[in-house]
């Protein structure tokens, strides 16, 4: 029976790549001349560093500019409250990976809702889908393409006939 899996995740080597080229964008650009402005990746979380909060909102689209350009959907950003102390203001942005039971119960209603002949099932981080026709398996990729869906980029994978 033809199958595919619903994740939700991105490339770690290519998000450390636009932070590096965030970086470097920082320190050659007019605007940040002087200043002391820095990305660091710590896992699945960027810290942004600058000297007050308007910097950190031009930060904030220099990185989203560089994830996009290399192929990281901007959706897997969850942007927290920039913290600001006397000489420092900071920020955290967690880059999200996986598919929370949430999220995943939400696309199942979903699928389910949609009256096509599959099964949807949750697997840990993922969702299962299978069915009897490839037609049908399409068809829910288009559904959860389409429409207005959850605030994750999804990908679909392990396509089997």
């Amino acid at each position: 029976m033809p199958s595919f899996d619903i994740v939700s995740e991105f490339d770690q080597h290519e998000a450390a790549n636009a932070v590096d080229q965030a970086n470097r964008e920082v320190q050659s650009r007019f605007d940040f001349k002087g200043v002391d402005a820095s990305f660091t990746l710590e896992k699945d979380t960027v810290q942004l560093e600058a000297e007050v909060d308007f910097q950190l909102k031009q930060m904030l689209d220099v990185l989203r500019n560089r994830l996009i350009a290399r192929g990281i959907d901007a959706r897997c950003m969850d942007i927290k409250d920039p913290v600001l102390s006397g000489v420092k203001a900071r920020q955290e942005v967690a880059l999200k990976q996986g598919l929370d039971p949430a999220e995943a119960k939400d696309i199942v209603k979903r699928i389910k809702a949609s009256k096509l002949k599959v099964q949807a099932q949750i697997q840990g981080e993922k969702v299962r889908v299978t069915g009897k026709k490839r037609d049908d398996l399409q068809s829910v990729m288009a559904l959860l393409r389409g429409e207005e869906g959850p605030e994750l980029p999804l990908q679909f994978d392990n396509f089997r006939d």
